[in-house]
């Protein structure tokens, strides 16, 4: 049985049988004007974070997610499209698709604006997404990647890049380790798929994304989540789990790299009103300006000494440099 059946058979049980403990989500649930979040969806909120962004779903975008869990956020994202079909949501396991089902019943219960056909549920694999080319404006997933390995994971990352439109946005929440890990623990299969072991380091994980040809990067949070520790787990170091919550965007390449955004902010005090690079950057006086890691380098290469640089905060929301 490979890694793939053993996470299969943990969502199943998890479909029939909701456990409150499986994932440990660090996000409180959305309260918005008329949205109301059925019991059992949180209870079956089997996600390490949020992928809803209120300012990636303007203009009625159409949406995917992939391992619809409970149905909370295909609910959360059919708010902000109250379209028939405007949200598509794909699993491979068949008892987290009914279960969703019956979910969405609830949900029209307890909310008058919903209809469970804004929901398209379709059976299907990550792998393999039944989704036409560039025809997905905002795809999301939630603790899904980092039970893939390597290769499986490339192949995921590269569907999500087929199904978006140009400039579409791959928004996801996924647990990260910094620390090494050993074989034992990345073998487990359970682990792996309780969203434990295959946990990557932040930068493998962005490497992996712009391998795929995204081009601008977005790191927006990033969050204590577990820890493995010699008493319960096979390790002799006690390992400490974030999560991180990242927007990948379909941008062309630039002929410089990717544009990686982890925080960090440039701010100019010198006597003049503004300070302009002349490569598109323009920092007003004491104003500060989000920068990508590729600018705060290019800026820190002019050695000026009216320039503060913040460090990565992992937390980035938009107007930025690039």
């Amino acid at each position: 049985m490979s890694y793939l059946d053993t996470t299969h058979d943990v969502y199943k049980e998890a479909a029939l049988t909701p456990d409150v403990g499986l994932c440990c989500t660090t996000n409180p649930i959305w309260e918005l004007p008329g949205l109301k979040i059925p019991k059992i969806m949180q209870e079956m909120n089997y996600g390490c974070g949020s992928t809803v962004h209120a300012r990636d779903l303007t203009n009625n975008p159409k949406m995917l997610y992939v391992g619809v869990g409970g149905g909370m956020e295909l609910l959360q994202f059919s708010y902000f499209n109250r379209q028939k079909g405007g949200v598509v949501g794909v699993d491979v396991v068949d008892e987290m698709l009914e279960a969703s089902r019956k979910n969405f019943k609830v949900a029209e219960e307890q909310n008058s604006w919903f209809k469970s056909e804004f929901v398209d549920l379709k059976k299907g694999d990550a792998l393999n997404l039944p989704v036409e080319d560039n025809s997905i404006d905002v795809a999301a997933q939630n603790c899904l990647f980092n039970i893939f390995k390597t290769d499986d994971l490339k192949k995921a990352i590269a569907e999500m890049y087929r199904v978006l439109k140009p400039h579409g946005r791959l928004v996801m929440s996924d647990p990260t380790c910094e620390q090494p890990m050993n074989e034992t623990l990345r073998n487990d299969e359970r682990l792996r798929a309780l969203c434990l072991s295959g946990s990557l380091p932040i930068a493998e994980y962005v490497k992996m994304l712009t391998d795929a040809g995204f081009g601008t990067i977005e790191i927006r949070a990033r969050k204590p989540y577990r820890i493995l520790d010699p008493k319960n787990y096979p390790t002799d170091e006690l390992i400490y789990i974030e999560s991180i919550e990242v927007a990948a965007i379909k941008d062309p390449m630039p002929a410089d790299g990717p544009c990686v955004f982890t925080g960090k902010a440039a701010i100019y005090y010198g006597e003049e009103d503004y300070f302009d690079d002349k490569q598109g950057h323009i920092l007003l006086k004491n104003q500060p300006l989000a920068i990508c890691d590729k600018t705060a380098a290019a800026l820190k290469a002019l050695n000026r000494d009216d320039i503060y640089f913040s460090e990565s905060t992992y937390h980035y929301d938009g107007g930025g440099c690039c």
